[in-house]
């Protein structure tokens, strides 16, 4: 999988507060990459200085394999940093033809053909005020994706929004994805990264602390949850080995943990069996993003 963005030891300052100490990742092409952590993590600073907005004191980043960002590097990159501005008063097709005026990105058929990949299109005419939350942040992206950029950079994109705005955007965001768009966003909404990230990068306080596959994140360990019919037995076979076990009797459930990537439901369902216990329940379980989130930022 070709990288669109490699981030090497980026360190950031503002005086004395350390806000970027020493970042380094990969965004692979083609993936939902969320940039994860609380408020003064160092996430839109990261993003500041990937988009050319602010400058790093030390280390570097290459976009499409080249360092820094050029005029013709940044026609592939759309940018949705803040707040957008539009008039309240015009529509949102007119909103997006000055937007394109203004940035040289994108004409009247491409207004068109963004307008209805965020679903805007029969909304078109429509003024920016009778738009709903959810839709002013569509036309934001709408607005980012003028000039087709393959990449498109988020912060905080569903900031602010209702629970029906965050789905909008949600839904928004994979259609971008299946359309080949590979799509950065800054988030502290842990359910929305795991809802929508193929990757992630957790940062705290200005450090990294993991990057890669979301899946692989939220797995330290293999999560195993087991039932049958002789609970007292079926925790036995594995106390007795000194494996570790959680049990449950209120859900009548034991959850076994093993070394990452050792979970193997087949050997584990023959394993009981030849021990005389018939399984009712066997199922991987994979940890919430929540859970592995502040196991990470708490050590």
């Amino acid at each position: 999988m070709e990288t669109v963005l490699r981030v090497e030891k980026l360190e950031k300052s503002y005086g004395p507060i350390r806000a970027l100490k020493g970042i380094s990742f990969s965004v692979p092409q083609g993936s939902v990459f969320g940039i994860l952590g609380p408020n003064g993590s160092g996430k839109t600073t990261l993003l500041g200085i990937v988009t050319d907005i602010l400058k790093a004191n030390r280390g570097s980043y290459l976009w499409f394999g080249e360092e820094g960002s050029s005029s013709e590097q940044r026609k592939k990159i759309g940018t949705l940093l803040e707040t957008p501005n539009f008039y309240t008063y015009m529509s949102g097709q007119d909103n997006l033809l000055i937007t394109s005026a203004i940035s040289g990105r994108g004409d009247k058929a491409e207004i068109e053909k963004v307008l209805k990949k965020v679903d805007l299109f029969d909304r078109r005419k429509n003024t920016f005020k009778s738009y709903s939350l959810g839709m002013k942040q569509r036309l934001a992206i709408a607005a980012a994706l003028l000039g087709d950029p393959g990449v498109l950079v988020l912060d905080e994109p569903t900031n602010g929004l209702d629970p029906v705005g965050i789905a909008e955007i949600r839904n928004l965001i994979i259609e971008l994805k299946d359309m080949g768009h590979t799509v950065i966003m800054a988030s502290h909404l842990l359910d929305e990264v795991e809802r929508v990230c193929t990757h992630a990068a957790i940062l705290k306080s200005g450090e990294l602390i993991t990057t890669g596959p979301v899946e692989e994140i939220m797995m330290d360990e293999d999560q195993v949850e087991l039932c049958a019919a002789d609970m007292n037995r079926l925790f036995g076979i594995f106390a007795d080995r000194g494996m570790k076990l959680v049990r449950d009797d209120k859900a009548n459930t034991i959850m076994l943990f093993l070394p990452k990537g050792q979970a193997n439901l087949e050997e584990i369902n023959k394993f009981c069996f030849d021990n005389g216990v018939v399984l009712s329940q066997l199922v991987l379980r994979k940890k919430r993003l929540e859970a592995r989130f502040f196991e990470l930022t708490n050590k």
